[in-house]
């Protein structure tokens, strides 16, 4: 099937509450506009070099979401035109993203990446650290003034294991609900993103509303 096939299946698959993120990371220009010309506007990229190049070339009323994981010293280069930012994971990398944006007078919408996985390879927070870093996101507006945090982030245990990954993706659930009540200029979370091509239809069953779906539209890689 060719990409705007696959992605018209995907997305009558999909309920309406739910976002489409086409990961489009490795991939040529030519599959991304053949997705764009398909109706297809939020990609996913996980390098930000490789994110801004594509953003270049390409039509401007697309939304550019950073999904892998973000070394401080690059975010320079996307917060120009990055529309959502899936996988902070620390205090540092918030500080640094609140600042460059600062410089460019804009506010930068961000996800904060949970840790609900088994493998120590994952990236994210644990409880604690994201009360923590929301309390202090909330205490101090004036430090965090150019960044809001919309929502969390978490991906399941590469495993067949079904149970163990609606497991984790109830847990990340939970904590979701537990802190979406919370509503400052800087901190309301409304977007739970979690589920890739193998888990997706159990992430949406288990609560998310964002899903960041790759091979399933563009092919292996």
């Amino acid at each position: 099937m060719s990409i705007a096939n696959n992605l018209a299946k995907i997305k009558s698959a999909l309920p309406p509450h739910v976002t489409l993120v086409a990961v489009s990371k490795t991939k040529p220009v030519a599959d991304l506009m053949e997705a764009y010309n398909a109706g297809q506007r939020i990609f996913g990229e996980n390098k930000i070099q490789e994110m801004t190049e594509k953003w270049q070339q390409m039509p401007k009323d697309i939304q550019w979401h950073m999904i892998g994981h973000v070394q401080s010293n690059k975010v320079k280069y996307m917060i120009p035109y990055v529309h959502l930012i899936h996988g902070v994971d620390s205090l540092k990398l918030l500080v640094e993203i609140n600042r460059l944006a600062a410089k460019w007078r804009k506010k930068v919408d961000c996800l904060l990446q949970i840790h609900i996985a088994e493998e120590e390879t994952k990236f994210g927070l644990d409880k604690n650290e994201l009360e923590e870093m929301l309390k202090q996101v909330q205490c101090d507006k004036d430090q965090f003034a150019n960044i809001k945090i919309v929502g969390l982030m978490g991906m399941a245990t590469f495993t067949d294991d079904q149970t163990q990954i609606k497991r984790e993706f109830l847990h990340l659930k939970a904590i979701f609900d537990k802190h979406s009540q919370m509503k400052t200029d800087n901190c309301h979370l409304t977007t739970l993103s979690m589920g890739m091509s193998g888990d997706y239809q159990l992430a949406i069953e288990c609560g998310s509303n964002m899903v960041r779906i790759g091979s399933s539209i563009f092919g292996s890689r």
